[in-house]
């Protein structure tokens, strides 16, 4: 036994001899891209348009941000896997949850991303604050303005997607980068 950092007493466990046992995963409820394969596209399409003009960097922070926000575990999955493919590292996106106490693991352009993917996604006041809004439009230039907010309206359709039809994570393989 021993008091961890937040005053809690935390025992140490032994070995185990045998794996935990596991909840059994459950099925998807419907397959979008089979019932609704022509819709499916097109958000495909528009992913790949929003992604074309925007650095991938940010576009993954921004994807991994918006899925946590949304509960979204096939879509952490997805563009966690992407982001290490890619070469992020594992610190910068742990610290994401907790990026406002994380500063300093970004870019000011990237905490621009991460505000503006915030506000977007809880629209808390009901619209994006004007100061929000302002620190993004300083950190990037019209167009990759314009493709930062179409790529965080598509993750969140993306992951609205995932957690009514219940996608399953634990099976995406990303592509092989470079």
């Amino acid at each position: 036994m021993f008091t961890g950092h937040c005053g809690t007493t935390v025992a140490y466990m032994s070995q185990r001899t045998t794996a935990p046992e596991r909840n059994v995963e459950r099925p998807a409820r419907l397959e979008l891209a089979e019932l609704a394969p022509e819709a499916y596209k097109a958000m495909i399409a528009l992913d790949g348009a929003a992604r074309r003009g925007l650095d991938p960097v940010v576009a993954e922070l921004v994807k991994i941000r918006a899925s946590q926000l949304n509960h979204c575990a096939f879509c952490l999955d997805m563009h966690t896997k992407d982001a290490l493919a890619a070469g992020e590292s594992v610190e910068r996106i742990i610290q994401l949850s907790a990026w406002e106490e994380s500063l300093h693991f970004y870019s000011a352009k990237e905490v621009a991303a991460l505000e503006l993917t915030e506000a977007m996604t809880v629209l808390t006041d009901g619209f994006v604050p004007d100061d929000v809004y302002a620190r993004a439009a300083a950190e990037f230039d019209e167009t990759e303005l314009a493709h930062l907010i179409v790529a965080i309206t598509v993750i969140n359709a993306w992951n609205r997607f995932g957690v009514t039809s219940r996608l399953a994570p634990g099976h995406y393989t990303p592509a092989r980068h470079g």
